[in-house]
């Protein structure tokens, strides 16, 4: 068996957690710099607003309902998604991470087990330890499992586990499932299956094999395969380690000052350098770009990137923002005012076993190295941007967030203060 754990509105959720007088009420969380709704509490949902409905378009609903509004706090989000893991982690042997607020667990050799409570319990434990509603669905699939975790968000009397394994119960709950809600199903996929007057995930389990295989491959042939409770998708319980990572940002206002472009190209350039020395990693190119306001179409446009190579392969944070911030000045054109800019470090490799050269100044890079693991340490423990190199400037993203709550979890001065009379 398989267990799928699904943070019910996360990120409404998460801010939830520190204002329990928003229980009940609607939530909507906004994504980078307050654009769009990318988060909703079932309140929300029910007065009309829709995932990626702009801000501006839905103001009218928003003040009319007091709808509760808040700016993206990842650092928030991100301590709590922590937080419900850690309760997983004391239910299966191993646990999956798919998502920041959905998780897999094997369940596969639990025997004499009430798989129904067990769901229930897990969804419980949960809410005690993180007050984060949480939706368990156990099946003999992973497939199966997400379908579950649905119904349990449909259904209340659930209680938050479903355990569905019985094949009447299966397909009573495929026949009325949509197909393009199946996990692994794509739109172009589902396309294709409503062209074939297919609509729902029985009628697509019940294709026939070498059809499906034909159409859509070995990856389409596992979901099928899975639909029919055969487990084909892997648990993977490792996470792999990134082959590129990219940190960018839209800003809140239009910078046409290379100074002020390059101290926020190079707080991209410190944040990705600490992600690859988290998965311990080092990178051999680096890509800076950046690029005006595109909807702005009366005003002239340019976008610009340049690529930088490293003599050696590194993950050292000094290194890696000086290239950067020496790549921003190539790529700003004067009397230009950019909306976004960002860094791709990439040809990422493990930093255990790269071949040095001869020529190589190994003191030089071990005091490089050193420098890289204290500022870490130091940030790890006080905050990001507690040490910084000074190009950084303030160490802040000029990116707009006037709703964002504190950062409850993640800084000293944040922690919530309780008054005893």
């Amino acid at each position: 068996m398989f267990a799928l754990a699904d943070c019910n509105n996360f990120y409404a959720s998460c801010e939830r957690v520190f204002r329990p007088d928003l229980q009940g009420k609607p939530v909507i969380v906004l994504s980078n710099n307050d654009g769009c709704a990318v988060a909703r509490s079932n309140e929300a949902k029910a007065l009309g607003i829709k995932m990626g409905d702009p801000l501006f378009k839905i103001r009218d609903i928003v003040e009319r309902n007091n709808v509760a509004v808040f700016s993206g706090n990842m650092a928030l989000y991100g301590d709590m998604s922590q937080r419900v893991r850690w309760v997983l982690e004391e239910y299966a042997p191993s646990v999956e991470v798919y998502s920041i607020d959905e998780a897999f667990l094997d369940l596969r050799g639990m025997e004499d087990i009430d798989f129904d409570a067990y769901a229930k319990r897990i969804s419980s434990e949960c809410w005690r330890l993180t007050s984060i509603p949480v939706s368990v669905g156990i099946a003999p699939t992973k497939t199966l499992a997400k379908i579950a975790s649905k119904l349990c968000k449909q259904y209340p009397k659930l209680r938050g586990g479903c355990y569905m394994h019985r094949p009447q119960d299966i397909e009573k709950v495929l026949r009325k499932f949509p197909i393009e809600d199946v996990w692994g199903i794509g739109r172009k996929t589902a396309r294709k299956l409503h062209e074939r007057n297919i609509s729902t995930a029985w009628e697509f389990r019940e294709m026939d094999e070498g059809l499906v295989r034909g159409m859509f491959g070995i990856v389409g042939l596992r979901t099928w395969q899975e639909l029919r409770g055969v487990p084909s998708i892997e648990f993977e319980d490792t996470i792999e380690a990134k082959q590129s990572i990219c940190v960018s940002r839209s800003f809140s206002k239009e910078i046409s000052d290379v100074g002020e472009l390059a101290e926020q190209v190079a707080n991209f350039a410190a944040s990705a350098a600490e992600k690859l020395r988290a998965q311990h990693s080092v990178c051999i190119e680096m890509m800076v770009f950046a690029y005006t306001n595109r909807f702005k179409e009366s005003e002239p446009q340019t976008y610009g990137s340049t690529l930088v190579s490293f003599a050696e392969p590194t993950a050292d944070h000094r290194a890696i923002v000086a290239a950067a911030v020496n790549a921003t000045r190539e790529v700003h054109r004067r009397g230009f005012g950019y909306k976004k800019a960002g860094v791709v470090i990439s040809k990422l490799m493990p930093a255990e076993g790269v071949v040095r050269s001869l020529f190589s100044d190994n003191e030089a890079r071990e005091r490089e190295s050193r420098l890289s693991s204290a500022m870490d340490s130091i940030n790890h423990a006080f905050g990001r941007g507690a040490v910084k190199f000074g190009v950084q400037g303030s160490g802040a993203i000029k990116s707009s967030k006037e709703n964002q709550s504190p950062h409850y979890t993640t800084l000293w001065s944040d922690i919530p203060k309780a008054t005893v009379k």
